[in-house]
């Protein structure tokens, strides 16, 4: 047997916990010291303990948890509730990081405001360029939005083209156009320039037009962080006497694994205002 202290320490919890436990009728000690009050524990009891705890974390409580443990939940049952538990845990994980890094993308463009320098804008015509691409609905233009749905595609169509024996492709070009659903959805085109003659089955390829005029500037770094970017070269637009004519179309020029170093230019299609 173990004292109390003893079992706390294999079981990861407090004494104050087990003494709750006690109190409570959840987890009896397996034999209390009539004269001293002291209480013992076996070992078979850490079963228990640890059914306590991984049913707590699923959310329930106390007497929630002692009703299902009076009704001897099986291990597999249990293990199933906690897969589903863990599952929904990371899912919510996911979403908390997500929520995270956008709200750390808005706070770097509230540190950069006026900061940025836009003397690197430069207004110039995009020559036509045949590509290879596939694409997708993202639910916004935001990012959260956004990345879920061109990387995948990035992969896709990178694994189909080496796949066809494509030796010679890119630099990539991701483009955007109003889905036409009325929701604000957009339709995401992830693009690698092809040489000519190029077909790869189930992949569009085609020849994108050109732009006439184009506001573009130099993004360096993730693309996680392009809004200090995308914004300066929207002050621009405007302080410059330009109207904004469509989506930024995205030329990836450097994609090493390490994304901090990526190097990317926005192609804004502009009008004279």
């Amino acid at each position: 047997m173990f004292a109390i202290g003893d079992f706390a320490r294999h079981g990861r919890v407090s004494v104050r916990m087990l003494r709750h436990y006690d109190a409570v009728g959840l987890l009896r000690p397996a034999r209390v010291d009539p004269h001293s009050g002291y209480r013992y524990y076996e070992a078979g009891q850490l079963a228990r303990l640890n059914r306590v705890i991984a049913l707590k974390e699923l959310g329930f409580t106390l007497e929630q948890v002692g009703a299902i443990l009076d009704e001897q939940v099986g291990a597999e049952e249990l293990r199933g509730m906690l897969r589903l538990r863990q599952a929904e845990l990371e899912t919510a994980a996911a979403e908390a990081a997500a929520r995270l890094a956008r709200v750390g993308a808005r706070l770097r463009a509230i540190e950069s405001e006026g900061r940025m320098s836009t003397q690197d804008v430069v207004v110039k015509r995009i020559p036509a360029v045949r590509i290879a691409e596939l694409s997708g609905i993202a639910a916004s233009f935001g990012p959260a939005d956004i990345s879920p749905v061109i990387g995948p595609l990035y992969e896709e169509l990178c694994g189909r083209l080496e796949a066809a024996g494509v030796k010679e492709f890119g630099p990539g070009i991701a483009y955007y156009e109003d889905a036409g659903r009325g929701d604000g959805s957009v339709r995401v085109h992830a693009g690698m320039s092809v040489p000519e003659g190029t077909v790869v089955e189930g992949v569009e390829v085609h020849v994108l037009p050109g732009i006439e005029e184009a506001a573009t500037v130099v993004h360096r770094g993730s693309m996680d962080d392009i809004l200090p970017t995308s914004q300066t070269l929207a002050g621009w637009i405007d302080t410059n006497g330009y109207v904004s004519a469509g989506y930024a179309r995205e030329l990836y020029l450097e994609c090493p694994e390490d994304t901090s170093r990526w190097v990317t230019e926005l192609q804004e299609p502009v009008t004279r205002g």
